[in-house]
């Protein structure tokens, strides 16, 4: 029969408290979120969806095309300028999407005969880039700049080391200054995912990199997504002109891939326009990150200490790590259930959003249904 095997799967996935399920939400909801990565809560700002209305009334519902033939209006070219300007880098380049994003600057980046050194704890866009890419590639131990040096040290050729600045899963940083110090010993490229940075790492959020001091930097790129921080959809590649040139004409995912929607341009213009007229909101999302990590872990709680706005608490098994998301979501609180496969690990969590519109009150509730919910 087609497709027969997939009963197994699914009835192995079963057997291993891995099944997931759609739940649409509702427009408006009761629930304390702490689940999206809506970090500076813009997604309902009114400036935000002024943004987007305006964006579809003057340019329409969608984006007609492709970037290369009709996908491409005035309002796509300005958010890429002040991206980029935001950001520190010469030029950005907006896709459909943080993950398309992530496949098109590993492929274009990485051709025949090029290595691609890969951090463990890498998202799995990133991953999946690397596995579309036609260089080689070699996986290096979560956050090991070492690694990453001997990796690059047994290669000559073209070759380019990828690494999230922020992973999604612990919420852990990356050592970003040590892995370009060990890419430019062996004139290796550094392309940085910057998904959980934009907007809460940097000078007014301008991202990991940017505090880093590798903004700007010829031998660095860096992705972000507009879908978090920004409270839009899509992703961009900020770096050097010529880079932005070269996958302007070899990334497939944008060559062949229809255009973001102009509403979605607009309201991350917006929502980038209002984070740069104020900036404390990126220090108060590490603030509530950092109240929730105290007063989970005083609770008794196994928390990983966030490097930006991820807080993640380690659940026994996936099945109680399930229950105990669902306890939560009785109880009005709404949080993230992380279970193998997304883990690398393989240690189930719940992961909490951090965000910078969160109270004080708010903050105790949450850790007190965590608490009063724990398996």
């Amino acid at each position: 029969m087609a497709f027969g095997w997939i009963d197994g799967q699914a009835e192995s996935r079963r057997r291993a408290g891995l099944v997931r399920t759609l739940r649409p939400r509702a427009a408006g909801t009761p629930l304390l979120d702490l689940a999206s990565n809506d970090y500076l809560g813009l997604t309902r700002h009114p400036e935000v969806v002024e943004g987007a209305a305006r964006a579809a009334r003057t340019w329409g519902g969608g984006s007609t095309g492709s970037r290369l033939v009709t996908g491409t209006t005035e309002l796509h070219a300005e958010l890429e300028r002040e991206l980029a300007g935001f950001c520190g880098f010469e030029a950005a380049l907006v896709f459909s999407s943080g993950y398309a994003a992530n496949l098109a600057a590993v492929t274009a980046l990485a051709p025949h005969g090029s290595l691609v050194v890969s951090d463990a704890g890498n998202h799995a866009s990133l991953i999946d880039g690397c596995r579309l890419a036609r260089g080689t590639t070699q996986v290096a131990a979560h956050a090991d700049p070492d690694a990453v040096r001997k990796a690059l040290s047994g290669h000559d050729g073209p070759a380019v080391a990828v690494s999230d600045t922020v992973f999604s899963v612990d919420g852990d940083a990356a050592p970003l200054a040590g892995l370009a110090g060990a890419c430019r010993e062996h004139g290796a490229g550094l392309v940085l995912d910057d998904a959980h940075g934009l907007g809460v790492l940097g000078d007014g959020g301008r991202g990991a990199p940017h505090a880093a001091g590798l903004a700007g930097a010829d031998d660095v790129v860096v992705t972000v997504t507009l879908s978090k921080s920004l409270g839009s959809q899509g992703g961009a590649v900020l770096g050097p002109s010529r880079v932005i040139d070269h996958l302007v004409n070899a990334a497939r995912t944008f060559i062949f891939d229809t255009g973001l929607a102009p509403a979605a341009a607009g309201a991350a213009l917006a929502a980038l326009r209002l984070l740069r007229r104020e900036p404390g909101r990126a220090a108060r999302a590490r603030v509530v990150a950092r109240e929730l990590h105290t007063r989970l872990t005083a609770a008794g709680l196994e928390a990983v200490r966030p490097d930006a706005a991820v807080v993640s608490v380690r659940a026994p098994s996936p099945e109680q790590a399930v229950r105990w998301a669902a306890d939560c979501r009785a109880a009005g609180l709404s949080v993230g259930c992380f279970r193998p496969p997304s883990v690398p690990d393989g240690i189930p969590r719940l992961r909490l959003t951090a965000r910078a519109d969160l109270s004080g009150a708010e903050i105790e509730r949450a850790v007190r249904v965590i608490g009063e919910t724990r398996p």
